[in-house]
């Protein structure tokens, strides 16, 4: 359609200074097919490559589903006592390893944020040096602290504690970073040094957010632990190892269903101390 008031040579002009304006152009469309086609051959290059199959899809599905009847009803089997102890122990090796990485996080933080660390090469280590550490999964850690320390909880702590203690500071860095400033000025300005000044103007701002990101880390960490202990680093992990190697799927799925109870009761207490942390209070029903 032409727009009123202009005329077939003015759209033509405008056409040849704003191409782009009027649609894609033929070289546009051109590299669009061709990332499109390069995108489809690569796909079915890993499909062929991983040999993912139709007939394999089905297998397994119909595998997963003979699973998932033997399941059915879930019991705890006589070794139920192993069980709540090997739970148990998930839930404190996460409790400690997300304590100390969220103590050794805090000073590791402000050495990282802009704007408490002014020398750049510093500040630029120990961001990298962040960044080394999460990028080694908490698994390969467990691995590694099962080889250096022996099998057992100790194992599941030091790899919580390694892995979170990387993610950790560098959520407080920028939690550091996003301060508002003008409370640690106003201490400055009133005479105050600057380590008043991180202490009474920048800590109080973050440390709400820094406790808030450590409970979500324990949750979340409550879930990690139950892989730890395939590794031999403690923890439900090797109960569930071990039934999955002798076929005990009912009690494969009471276990599955105690870590969900588990990790939905950590959710909700970590949820109101969370909103009580920020600052918020819950409106009374009626």
């Amino acid at each position: 359609m032409r727009p009123a008031g202009m005329t077939a040579e003015e759209i033509a002009q405008w056409q040849a200074k704003l191409p782009r304006a009027f649609g894609p152009t033929g070289g546009t469309w051109l590299l669009r097919w061709l990332l499109g086609a390069a995108f489809i051959l690569w796909l079915g290059t890993l499909l062929w490559w991983f040999d993912i199959t139709p007939r394999r899809l089905w297998n397994g599905l119909s595998g997963l589903a003979t699973i998932v009847r033997l399941m059915i009803p879930p019991s705890p089997g006589e070794l139920w006592w192993d069980i709540m102890k090997g739970m148990a122990e998930s839930v404190a090796m996460a409790f400690l390893g997300t304590v100390m990485a969220a103590l050794v996080a805090v000073p590791l933080g402000f050495l990282g944020a802009r704007n408490i660390v002014t020398v750049t090469l510093l500040r630029f280590s120990v961001r990298r040096l962040f960044d080394g550490v999460r990028g080694v999964d908490q698994l390969i850690w467990a691995l590694a602290y099962v080889r250096a320390v022996g099998l057992g909880p100790l194992a599941g702590v030091l790899a919580i504690f390694t892995s979170d203690t990387a993610v950790l500071a560098k959520l407080y860095a920028e939690a550091i970073e996003n301060a508002e400033k003008r409370q640690s000025e106003g201490i400055v300005a009133a005479g105050g040094s600057r380590l008043q000044a991180i202490r009474f103007g920048v800590l109080p701002q973050v440390l709400p957010v820094m406790l808030a990101q450590a409970l979500y880390f324990f949750e979340s960490n409550t879930r990690s632990a139950a892989i730890l202990g395939v590794v031999g680093a403690g923890g439900i992990g090797l109960q569930i190892a071990e039934r999955i190697k002798v076929r005990h799927w009912d009690e494969v799925a009471f276990i599955i269903l105690m870590m969900v109870v588990t990790v939905g009761v950590i959710d909700w207490l970590s949820a109101r101390v969370r909103r009580r942390l920020i600052g918020i209070r819950e409106t009374p029903v009626g």
